[in-house]
């Protein structure tokens, strides 16, 4: 297996000082929680560092993504020890490639805890790892805080120690959309809908979520097809979908199938009257993908640059300094990860494995966490995120926040823009 050790030791110190600036009381951008008191001295009096282990999908199907999240993780272990570190002590992450591979997620989580000893985990990208790795991190007693598992079965485990660091899990995604479309006029409203998922439990969670709401109001359904992850060819399904000629056509996919997809429907000069899918356009390579034809598509998220939440703008930065680009949704939910385990650490003043572990999971269920970059985040006994997404919308080739109206930069275009 691949391991990268990620430390303050090489930060520059300029940036160091840009950040200690920006952040002044030395919070490390992290999410202090509401009611739990402040952190303590704990073990912060030892040089050791906090080790914090972690298996992301560095190669293999979800590699991008993967990637991105660990962008996030490297961004608060580096925001963190500029302004002092964890309870007075540098952080040092241990990063391990999986490969997209649920069995050997199962071989690093045991591998981190058993051999390497860390003292804190955080979680994987994608359900189909979180769901495993959280086991394990379960039956060792662990808090297991993840970034990118929202399919409605990773709380279904009857496990306490796990934590969504976003605001919705999956079926709740496009909780905005629904209402808003049941909000219309009838005779206005979409009566029709085609939904293609890839087959995959985060994918047809956000699909499955937007289309049971709209079924169960009278939403006629057309077209109802679900693809293997590897599939390329999606000219049977496009035709099905242009045959069907649904008013909203919603896609449960992660980047490259929606691409496909919109491919295929253009080679037939066909464009359904609303489009929506999830996570896809909120790439930043998703516009050139499809040749620039973006108006109107519509997709959930969890983070916005330009949301003023008080941390998101040092993160911003950080990230910027770092690695030289804007964070995205994925490098969000990773950065928030490492605030919610801040948060607790601090709260509750220890570290480590053994009983620290069970304090800190108690308390995250005790608490909130107010200031992180994905706003306010509280949790149910499953460890169930009590929030929303945001909804985004192309229009002039730009992505805006069309919903919820009090976060909204414009207004839903329906029926969409030509493509």
């Amino acid at each position: 297996m691949s391991t990268k050790r990620w430390t303050q030791a090489g930060a520059v110190a300029a940036v160091a000082a840009l950040l200690l600036a920006a952040c002044g009381n030395g919070d490390g951008g992290g999410g202090g929680g509401t009611d739990g008191g402040g952190g303590g001295g704990g073990d912060g009096d030892t040089d050791d560092p906090i080790v914090i282990g972690v298996s992301l999908p560095l190669t293999g199907d979800f590699a991008e993504p993967g990637k991105g999240v660990q962008r996030g993780y490297e961004t608060w272990v580096e925001m963190v020890n500029a302004n002092g570190g964890l309870l007075g002590r540098q952080v040092e992450l241990i990063v391990l490639d999986d490969a997209s591979d649920p069995a050997r997620v199962v071989s690093d989580y045991e591998s981190l805890i058993a051999q390497e000893e860390v003292d804190l985990l955080f979680g994987p990208f994608s359900t189909r790892l979180v769901v495993p790795a959280s086991r394990v991190a379960s039956e060792y007693g662990m808090l297991f805080v993840e970034p990118a598992a929202a399919a409605p079965e990773v709380f279904e485990n009857g496990f306490e120690n796990i934590f969504y660091a976003a605001p919705a899990i999956a079926s709740d995604h496009y909780n905005y959309l629904a209402d808003y479309i049941l909000a219309m006029p009838e005779d206005e409203r979409p009566q029709t809908m085609a939904v293609t998922s890839m087959d995959d439990p985060f994918a047809q969670g956000t699909a499955y979520g937007l289309r049971d709401a709209l079924v169960e109001a009278g939403v006629e359904l057309v077209v109802d097809e679900v693809y293997p992850p590897n599939a390329t060819d999606m000219s049977a399904i496009a035709a099905q979908i242009a045959d069907a000629d649904p008013d909203l056509l919603v896609g449960g996919s992660l980047y490259q199938d929606a691409v496909n997809l919109i491919l295929a429907l253009q080679q037939l000069n066909y464009q359904p009257r609303m489009v929506a899918f999830s996570t896809a356009p909120t790439n930043p390579e998703f516009p050139e993908a499809i040749g620039g034809a973006v108006d109107g598509i519509l997709s959930p998220t969890g983070y916005s640059l330009t949301a003023d939440w008080p941390s998101n703008a040092p993160f911003i930065e950080m990230h910027n300094e770092i690695h030289g680009m804007d964070p995205q949704e994925d490098e969000a939910n990773g950065y928030t990860t490492g605030q919610v385990v801040q948060a607790a650490v601090e709260a509750v003043g220890c570290a480590e494995q053994g009983e620290c572990q069970q304090q800190l999971i108690d308390w995250l269920h005790e608490n909130s966490v107010e200031d992180t970059v994905v706003g306010p985040l509280g949790w149910d006994e499953a460890g169930r995120p009590d929030g929303a997404h945001m909804l985004l919308q192309y229009q002039e080739g730009e992505i805006t926040i069309v919903l919820p109206e009090d976060a909204a930069q414009a207004e839903l275009l329906y029926p969409k823009p030509e493509w």
